[in-house]
């Protein structure tokens, strides 16, 4: 028996209403990014052909390799039912048996949660600056917190009415950043000779330290990862057709920069932004105003991919049990209150302490190209295995693995300039997901499980003595097992001899996290008729986890078909139509105190127990905090039982010590 929602794998139609919703919710991060890319690479260098049109060259293929090319086009076809994203890469490929492919998948995820701390800030930063060329007091700071603050604090509240005006909007941006550009680039068509890639060869080998801008040329890609993990958002075919138009913008607006720039060769910017330079001045404060909103709505496309993010790694078992809230009907919405703070925190943190969007550079990019990395790892195995393309798949690995390590090398020599900040964080997110990995492994590979159907008698003989106090009508048990043949030794441990529990039915419940995303379905097992049963949900990575809706839903749709009774057993409320309780059972594994487990094991479970004790309870986790819940603690041996030695001293009796007495004296 089963019941299934929508398989999702539907591919989203090419329409004028997808592309509009695709530019709102994906291009913010690199729409945005003409504010800041140029000023990087120029910083407080003499302006000068070499390093206008080597910069513009780099900006161009950077953007046409590793946005087009990788993401747009290879990336897209790489889809998990119409899915994208680091995680669903990891789910498409961890088919395959290969172990080693869940460390690219928690490094991608939480390098992508770390840049999620700088984007939101150098973003809208970057676009306040601009009213500073006006207004040179302008609180630049203080503006940006608490534009920070109040974009954080409605996300509770969802951004469906919000989310309406992110389309239109950002077609505004592209068109004001194009026409910009354009204004500058008709009466000088010459700066489209950085098209040749022998400007950007020349800027990396012959201008001085040139390969070490390409830290700062990255900064134009940064937002490229939002292609791919929103794909299930926008469809394959919306996505690309928005990317052409806001590719020609960008690009436009880029080469704009660059003829402003080549017609002040021998100069430095002194304090000027090659963005708002381009810009009329009476023009200046309306651009700002534009920015800000674009920068604003980059900033909620990837708080809320980051969302979706954390949400993916908790169903994967990944990440912390955490609240997770839907704010509104939008599909896909969701809310995750603790993360919503800490970001908020984060990016704060970020604005006071690098305090303009110059010194926030040295912090971006750093994280988001260790990603970009990890990602063609799996686009490279997915290919090579799934698609059994050996000889292609070696030319993509070697093009993108050695264009993205020059990136990375390149922005090494951000680390001390404020790298060191993302990557921190990083590797918190990274310790913490590898901790909650191992202690799963270590539970699993100790877990026993024993034949179920040596215990059928027991529990029909149990269900028949009336000696035992029932512990409830139905006792329901979530199990690690996934089949009706074998069950955990815990919980045969927790019915039989912690405490006989004697029940009318006894249910477990096995929860399973399936590689496609938005799977919901059950199958039921009977172990003995009306008295014991056996359901095994599965659920997709993306899909609602709700399990006590879902168990709810399940068994009403068997108490249609008559395989049981919901109503109560007790006498004198079966008489008045009561439905029956129910208790639920949560087990919790916990390592013996006899096992005898190495340093780095030991060290991994107490890690994972101070995590546990800060993340949601299991019962809430699983919807059941206001049902009759008991939990429980089981002893788990996670290594060979701690060998002891002691040894018996016998003492002589009263007899033997009277004897002795009378022997000694004669």
């Amino acid at each position: 028996m089963a019941n299934s929602t929508n398989d999702h794998s539907r591919h989203i139609k090419l329409t004028a209403a997808g592309v509009l919703i695709s530019l709102g919710i994906i291009y913010g991060d690199i729409g945005t990014s003409t504010l800041y890319v140029y000023k990087a690479i120029i910083g407080n260098r003499p302006i000068t052909e070499d390093l206008v049109l080597g910069g513009m060259s780099c900006v161009f293929w950077t953007l046409t390799l590793i946005t087009s090319f990788k993401y747009v086009y290879l990336a897209l076809n790489a889809d998990n039912k119409g899915e994208g994203g680091i995680f669903a890469l990891y789910a498409l490929v961890r088919r395959y048996k290969a172990t080693w492919v869940i460390f690219p998948a928690i490094i991608g995820c939480a390098t992508l949660i770390a840049d999620g701390f700088i984007t939101p800030a150098i973003t809208i930063t970057s676009a306040i600056e601009g009213v500073s060329l006006d207004y040179p007091n302008f609180p630049i700071v203080p503006v940006v917190i608490v534009i920070l603050v109040l974009l954080f604090f409605f996300q509770q509240f969802g951004t469906n009415i919000v989310g309406k005006t992110f389309g239109p909007m950002m077609i505004l941006w592209f068109l004001m950043i194009g026409g910009l550009g354009l204004v500058y680039v008709i009466p000088n068509p010459t700066v489209l000779r950085a098209i040749n890639p022998m400007y950007a060869w020349n800027l990396l080998t012959n201008y001085p330290e040139g390969f070490w801008l390409l830290g700062e040329v990255f900064l134009c890609t940064t937002g490229a990862e939002a292609l791919y993990s929103d794909l299930g958002h926008c469809g394959k075919g919306n996505i690309r057709l928005g990317w052409g138009f806001v590719k020609i913008s960008l690009l436009l607006n880029y080469f704009g920069q660059a003829a402003w720039l080549l017609a002040h060769q021998g100069t430095t910017l002194n304090g000027k932004i090659p963005f708002y330079a381009i810009v009329p001045e009476q023009f200046l404060i309306i651009s700002a105003i534009i920015a800000t909103a674009a920068a604003i709505i980059a900033s909620q496309a990837l708080i809320s991919g980051t969302f979706t993010l954390v949400n993916e790694a908790m169903k994967l078992k990944l990440w912390p049990s955490t609240k997770v809230r839907y704010p509104s009907q939008q599909k896909g919405q969701i809310y995750v209150p603790a993360i919503n703070w800490i970001l908020m925190i984060g990016t704060i943190a970020v604005v006071w302490i690098f305090q303009n969007s110059s010194a926030m550079e040295g912090a971006y990019g750093l994280a988001i190209i260790l990603n970009m990395l990890m990602t063609t790892t799996l686009l490279v195995f997915y290919f090579s295995t799934a698609k059994h393309s050996r000889i292609r798949t070696a030319g993509i690995g070697i093009l993108f693995f050695t264009l993205e390590a020059l990136f990375l090398v390149a922005n090494f020599h951000k680390f001390e300039q404020g790298g060191w900040f993302t990557y921190t964080i990083a590797l918190i997110f990274f310790v913490m997901m590898y901790t909650l990995m191992k202690a799963r492994h270590l539970r699993e590979r100790h877990t026993e499980f024993v034949d179920l159907k040596h215990y059928v008698p027991l529990i029909e003989e149990l269900q028949a003595d009336h000696s035992i106090p029932k512990e409830a009508t139905n006792l329901v048990y979530m199990a690690v097992a996934d089949s009706k043949r074998y069950i955990d030794s815990n919980i045969i441990y927790s019915i039989f001899k912690k405490k006989p529990k004697r029940a009318d039915v006894y249910w477990f419940v096995h929860v399973d996290t399936v590689d496609s995303p938005y799977t919901s379905k059950y199958s039921v097992d009977t172990i003995i008729p009306k008295k014991c049963f056996f359901v095994r949900i599965k659920l997709g990575f993306k899909a609602d986890h709700r399990v006590n809706l879902l168990f709810n839903k399940i068994l009403h749709d068997m108490a249609e078909t008559s395989e049981i009774d919901l109503t109560s057993h007790y006498d004198s409320l079966r008489k008045h139509s009561m439905p029956a309780d129910f208790k639920f059972v949560i087990l919790h594994s916990l390592a013996s105190v006899d096992s005898e487990i190495s340093s780095f094991d030991n060290l991994m479970i107490q890690a994972y127990r101070f995590i546990k004790s800060h993340s949601l309870s299991t019962e809430e986790m699983y919807g059941l905090e206001l049902a009759n819940v008991e939990v429980e603690n089981v002893p788990i041996m996670v290594g060979p039982t701690a060998k002891v030695r002691i040894k018996r001293e016998r003492e002589d009796s009263e007899r033997e010590k009277e004897l002795r007495y009378h022997e000694q004296s004669n």
